[in-house]
């Protein structure tokens, strides 16, 4: 019989996701939930569904959580569920998702507190007619801001690190229903447990957040050889005129990442009329996703997604912009709609003086893939030394990849594959992965980027020793520990 391999096992999980699904009696409706991945349909007890209509929400989910724990089953908190490995889900539990909109500014503050299932774009409506913006956020607006919190994301303002670094407070709800205040001050432990935390410790009602003055900004796009682009981003990163920044490098396979584009955002006087509305899709939203959809198994889709950016956008276009608009925007403008296909994403934190080493390490693994490598975009993220389950423990340059893979074993054969090996290349620089997507990495790559996990482990049994709050992450790599 020939030996069943992790890879073999892992690969057939999507074949037969369906049929390993419990048994029910005839008339009785299975619950299934998913995530962004589309390839974790997971069977759930029942999905609680928290909106402002709630009359009394500590109430509610005091009474959730006690009748959870008197069924024997587990607990998993989110709002739009755009991870990709079940780290929002749990087999057999209790799904909550919090969708309470509920903001309220300090001037004095300048900070704003917000209901944890208040989603980005409901911040940024409540906001932007008062003249501010969110400190950082992350690149869309569909998600919610505990739920930003608890993967610890980060955006691309700067000069900032990930989003936990702009919280200055909040409450959480552990598994007994008691509701304690952190701060770094104030129960700062647990406040560094939760931050990146993924929902392990309990649930976060509400948060008390920096927020800056929303202003008019202008880009720039320059365009380099990969090999000059790490210092040139640091550079602009760390310049006070440059309040947001991103860089991209080409994809096509015939000149793959030998090309960087870098672009920077430097303020514009606001008119007489004042800062346009926040918007959530710009007037080139459609043509652009078709534009990003082009690219799948067209070599010249990548290129002229290439030349649209590099060239044809500058041009077409001033690409001013207001701050909120620019970080308004919604997932769906590159959705994919071909369901024999899904998009995967990674995300890698490279310290900056490996960058280069990095773009070579890329270049070796990811052509081979079978998957289609749609995208890559850098943003630079500052240290963190306050989550237990840190990915930026030095300064560090962000790569956000989307992939495209087909949805059948030999594509999740490959993604696994690719996966490991880019896990592998990063950690031999000192690099680091970022958890909320598939859980491809093996237990051992776990442990290696994320030393603090064995402390985190012990903390959480410590503070929920029933388990209540669990997750597809806790059991493929903490439960272990």
């Amino acid at each position: 019989m020939p030996k069943m391999t992790r890879r073999a096992v892992m690969a057939g999980a999507g074949a037969i996701a369906f049929s390993t699904l419990p048994r029910v009696s005839r008339g009785q409706t299975r619950l299934i939930m998913n995530d962004a991945s589309r390839l974790n349909p997971t069977p759930v007890a029942r999905h609680w569904h928290a909106r402002n209509a709630e009359a009394d929400l500590v109430a509610a989910l005091r009474r959730e959580l006690k009748a959870a724990e008197g069924e024997g089953r587990p607990v998993c908190v989110g709002a739009a569920r755009h991870s990709m490995g079940g780290q929002a889900l749990i087999r057999d539990g209790v799904a909550m998702t919090l969708d309470i909109n509920q903001t309220e500014l300090d001037r004095a503050g300048k900070q704003f507190r917000t209901a944890g299932g208040t989603r980005w774009h409901q911040v940024i409506a409540t906001l932007d007619p008062q003249g501010f913006s969110p400190a950082v956020m992350q690149s869309n607006s569909d998600f919610g801001v505990a739920a930003t919190f608890s993967v610890n994301a980060h955006g691309w303002p700067t000069p900032y690190g990930p989003f936990g670094a702009t919280v200055r407070a909040f409450r959480i709800m552990l598994a007994d229903g008691t509701i304690i205040r952190c701060s770094r001050e104030e129960n700062p432990e647990l406040f560094g447990l939760a931050m990146g935390g993924y929902g392990a410790f309990g649930i976060i009602l509400d948060l008390d957040v920096e927020m800056v003055e929303n202003m008019l900004l202008r880009p720039k796009f320059e365009a380099m050889p990969a090999g000059e682009f790490a210092p040139r981003f640091i550079a602009a990163a760390n310049d006070p005129a440059v309040p947001m920044i991103y860089g991209r490098l080409n994809v096509e396979r015939g000149s793959f990442f030998e090309e960087a584009l870098l672009v920077t955002y430097r303020r514009e006087p606001v008119p007489a009329a004042g800062l346009p509305p926040a918007t959530r899709e710009s007037a080139l939203s459609g043509f652009s996703r078709r534009v990003y959809r082009a690219q799948v198994e067209r070599e010249w889709g990548k290129s002229l997604r290439w030349f649209m950016e590099k060239t044809a956008g500058p041009t077409l276009s001033s690409g001013i912009s207001s701050r909120n608009s620019l970080m308004n925007e919604p997932v769906l403008n590159l959705a994919n709609r071909d369901y024999r296909r899904t998009d995967i994403l990674h995300e890698y934190f490279i310290a900056p003086d490996q960058f280069g080493a990095f773009v070579e390490g890329c270049r070796r693994i990811i052509p081979r893939a079978s998957a289609e490598f749609l995208n890559v975009t850098l943003r630079h993220v500052k240290r963190d030394s306050t989550s237990l389950l840190s990915y930026a423990t030095t300064d560090r340059i962000a790569a956000v990849m989307s992939f495209s893979q087909k949805n059948n074993p030999n594509g999740e054969t490959d993604m696994i594959a690719t996966t490991e090996a880019l896990i592998d290349m990063v950690g031999n620089i000192g690099g680091s992965y970022y958890l909320p997507y598939r859980l491809h990495a093996r237990p051992d790559q776990f442990l290696s980027i994320y030393p603090g996990a064995p402390l985190f482990a012990a903390r959480k049994r410590q503070i929920d020793p029933k388990l209540l709050f669990r997750n597809a992450l806790w059991d493929a790599y903490l439960d272990r520990l």
